[in-house]
């Protein structure tokens, strides 16, 4: 089989992951916009939606060891379409027009964006010196973008997305070192890259879990962007990943990477606020675990025969 498509698959099933784990993090943002990473830590559903995120996050590494930054990193953005029809089932409403017309464009750039991007199995991988270049000016951008004081939103939004893109870039780096027969598999090339893809990784979930503060769709849109930008970047200027078809390769690249991201923007644009996750959605099992804070005290009302005492309400 070829290893584009085993890449492709692969990446298929990680973006519907990275979704649910998005709107469980999205869900618990928005249940207490002010908890701080300590109150996080002691919470269940969060644990799962990290869970959520290692899972995909595995099979995204397995993708890059099959194919190029190029052809995987643009498929993240399917992680937002596969968020409209998980927001609309928790709404329990349909999926609206321009929704599907938003979910068309971001299908259809991708495309294009393959066709030209369809390489090799990734085999280039950054030297010590380049991977510290790259993450240093990463971590200085992001430093910048999320400074104390600055608002929680599209900002935050962007630097969880450069981090994310950068350890996928990262991670080729460690996956295809750590195979190469040549040299040994815990070299120092390979244990420190993973060092800073462990460091990354974190950075971009604490990232976009604030993010979420302010709503799912814009936050989304902005990893959803910011994270194959910043990957491609890496693949094509350091790891020696090529465009297929020249100039006319790089134009169609070019306008399916322009409507992937007109498409993005349109399903921000029109998904309407989140609502409750009701009882009997997959979600509500990672939010059942706040149980134990979430449970509504007992109503109080008063006594036929003694209105002056309070009891738990009945019914």
């Amino acid at each position: 089989m070829n290893t584009v498509v085993i890449a492709v698959a692969l990446s298929l099933v990680s973006a519907v992951a990275y979704a649910a784990a998005a709107v469980a993090q999205e869900r618990l943002a928005s249940r207490s916009p002010a908890a701080g990473t300590r109150t996080l830590l002691g919470s269940g559903a969060w644990w799962w939606s990290v869970g959520l995120n290692a899972s995909a996050a595995l099979l995204h590494v397995v993708a890059l060891r099959y194919g190029p930054l190029t052809v995987v990193q643009p498929l993240g953005a399917l992680t937002l379409v596969a968020a409209v029809p998980m927001g609309a089932r928790m709404a329990g409403r349909r999926v609206s027009a321009a929704e599907w017309k938003g979910t068309a464009l971001t299908l259809l750039g991708l495309g294009a964006v393959l066709v030209t991007a369809s390489g090799p199995a990734p085999d280039g991988v950054l030297s010590v010196p380049e991977a510290l270049a790259v993450a240093g000016a990463t971590a200085a951008f992001i430093g910048v973008l999320s400074r104390p004081g600055a608002r929680p939103g599209l900002r935050h939004a962007t630097a969880s997305g450069l981090a994310s893109g950068v350890a996928s870039a990262l991670t080729q780096t460690v996956t295809v070192a750590a195979t190469d027969r040549s040299g040994p598999v815990l070299s120092v090339q390979v244990v420190g890259v993973a060092l800073l893809v462990a460091a990354f990784a974190a950075g971009g979930l604490v990232l976009s879990q604030t993010a979420y503060r302010g709503g799912l769709g814009g936050p989304l849109a902005m990893v959803t962007l910011s994270n194959p930008l910043a990957a491609a970047v890496i693949g094509l200027s350091l790891l020696g990943e090529r465009l297929q078809g020249g100039p006319a390769g790089m134009l169609l690249a070019l306008a399916g990477a322009a409507v992937a991201s007109w498409g993005v923007l349109l399903l921000t644009r029109t998904a309407p606020p989140a609502a409750p996750v009701g009882d009997d959605h997959p979600v509500a099992a990672l939010l059942a675990l706040e149980a134990g804070s979430a449970t509504p005290e007992p109503a109080l009302v008063p006594r036929p025969r003694d209105p002056g005492h309070l009891t738990p309400a009945t019914r």
